[in-house]
């Protein structure tokens, strides 16, 4: 019996842990919040206003678009890939019957919209509706890791309202609130046989802010700084075992996720040609270790440590008017992990990317702009080694991602 409960307690344990990584990880955020950025690689998010998406990336510039209203609808279909290769498991985890997993990644489809209208020459609301964060992972059953991870499905829905207002024509500031969200369940098994699962269900709405500047010193040239804030959650939800409905029972976790600032610039080179560039710090290290509160006395869970780190991202892009209806786009963006060797779980097998992207923008008309963007992203490989009361998880998984983005935006 305490063989057991041990076994389940480290299973909880690793699935909470992966639960908050793989909801926050810099690797599997959902970087992806415009068409029209995807081209780019999100490189000057905070200073380019191609449309109303700079309501999420920078209140601020809100009031460098036309004066009128301004929506804009995007649908993201992302590709997910993480395969382990075992590389000396140890235990019943080493067993030659158990498998790698297969492709723990799939499809994912992510819509976002946003609105900006101006209320005088000086003065702009925006409203942003997204997913900042998300992950959708499954691994075959009876797999050597399914003490750690089976299936995660994790989603976030956003609402950020935001107002802009131009001090004059070099200065502009903004800022908004968010509501956001989180729903989480994941699985794993409970017991070395996999035939006992484990599943944990959980949500909560947390609240933050943002704030923005621009600065303009020439027509042709725009700085912007963006500044987000951590959102506080407390999680609640439950549970539950397939074949020991007796630990069931409900959990709690407070969550902190990170700060972040970005810096960005957007310079226009002649008549055709756009420069952006951005660097953007992230506040990782918010999550150092998670305690677990159970409602029942049994199975008990320890504090879980990560150990995160602070990150950096920088981006490149650069745009080609061919003509008063096309542009071209490319972008080029090199992403830092928050996660180490250490603390690394299936659930969140990330590690340093790059980005390669490029897209296409025309007009069929005054108003109307269609948006096409394609982002592949090149991960490096990834180690794990992870300790169960049934062995240890030791291998290295090949992950890569790739983003394709259709976005419509309409002026009136």
């Amino acid at each position: 019996m305490k063989f057991s409960n041990k076994i389940i307690c480290l299973s909880v344990s690793a699935a909470l842990a992966s639960w908050s990584a793989a909801s926050l990880a810099g690797g599997f955020a959902i970087g992806t919040q415009s068409g029209s950025g995807t081209g780019n690689a999100f490189a000057g998010g905070a200073a380019a206003a191609d449309d109303a998406s700079v309501a999420w990336y920078n209140p601020a510039a809100m009031t460098a678009l036309p004066a009128g209203k301004h929506l804009t609808g995007a649908l993201h279909v992302i590709r997910t890939s993480f395969k382990f290769s075992n590389t000396g498991s140890t235990g019943l985890l080493a067993s030659p019957t158990l498998g790698n997993g297969g492709d723990g990644g799939g499809w994912a489809y992510v819509p976002n919209g946003f609105f900006v209208m101006d209320l005088n020459p000086s003065l702009r609301l925006g409203v942003a509706l997204n997913a900042p964060f998300g992950l959708k992972t499954h691994y075959d059953d009876f797999w050597r890791g399914q003490l750690t991870a089976l299936k995660s499905d994790i989603k976030t829905v956003n609402i950020n309202p935001s107002i802009a207002f131009k001090v004059n024509n070099q200065f502009s500031i903004g800022a908004g609130v968010s509501v956001q969200r989180i729903d989480a369940e994941l699985t794993s098994g409970a017991n070395a046989a996999g035939t006992n699962i484990f599943k944990l269900k959980a949500d909560d709405v947390g609240y933050g802010f943002n704030v923005g500047a621009t600065f303009q010193p020439a027509a042709s040239t725009r700085i912007g700084l963006h500044y987000r804030s951590q959102i506080n959650y407390k999680l609640d939800g439950d549970a539950t075992f397939s074949l020991a409905p007796q630990l069931n029972g409900p959990v709690t976790a407070d969550l902190k996720t990170p700060a972040s600032a970005s810096l960005s610039l957007f310079q226009q080179v002649g008549s055709n040609v756009e420069f952006m560039a951005d660097v953007t710090w992230t506040k990782w290290s918010n999550l150092q270790r998670l305690v677990v509160v159970r409602g029942t006395p049994l199975p008990a869970i320890p504090t879980l440590e990560f150990q995160w780190d602070d990150t950096w991202r920088f981006g490149v892009g650069a745009n080609y008017k061919l003509n008063s209806q096309t542009k071209l786009r490319f972008g080029l963006a090199l992403d830092q992990t928050p996660t180490n060797d250490t603390h690394r779980t299936a659930r969140l097998p990330d590690q340093d990317r790059t980005w390669v992207a490029f897209g296409v923008q025309y007009k069929p008309s005054k108003q109307g702009t269609l948006e096409i963007g394609y982002a592949h992203e090149f991960v490096k490989n990834a180690s794990v080694n992870n300790t169960t009361p049934a062995g240890s998880l030791v291998g290295t998984f090949k992950n890569k991602a790739d983003i394709l983005s259709l976005q419509y935006s309409h002026s009136f």
